[in-house]
């Protein structure tokens, strides 16, 4: 599904986490990744334990070099998935935040 055609379910009010998960994960593949934050931020907020959310929210932040706002994410994200039970989330996560640590310690 296009960009265009999930911003229209969102203006027609079928806004949820899925949907801004989704939207957020185009928005990045597009290379856009203020717009995909801003869905992702609307997905963990719709659902706070949305681990594919949290990892990919933290994906975004990195990429338009917000990494210190991502280490909060990612730990937030963590957290989540290990409660869930979501292990293999949280391991990948855990990476991405390690990767983020050892570049600040650079």
């Amino acid at each position: 599904m296009d960009i265009e055609a999930l911003e229209k379910m969102v203006a027609a009010g079928q806004e949820s986490a899925m949907l801004c998960f989704t939207l957020g994960g185009a928005y990045l593949k597009a290379g856009d990744g203020n717009r995909a934050i801003a869905s992702l931020a609307r997905a963990v907020e719709l659902d706070p334990d949305y681990s594919a959310a949290w990892k990919l929210y933290g994906k975004a932040l990195v990429e338009v070099g917000r990494n210190d706002a991502a280490a909060v994410v990612y730990q937030r994200g963590i957290d989540i998935a290990n409660q869930r039970g979501d292990i293999q989330a949280a391991k990948e996560m855990q990476v991405f935040l390690r990767r983020l640590q050892k570049q600040k310690a650079q």
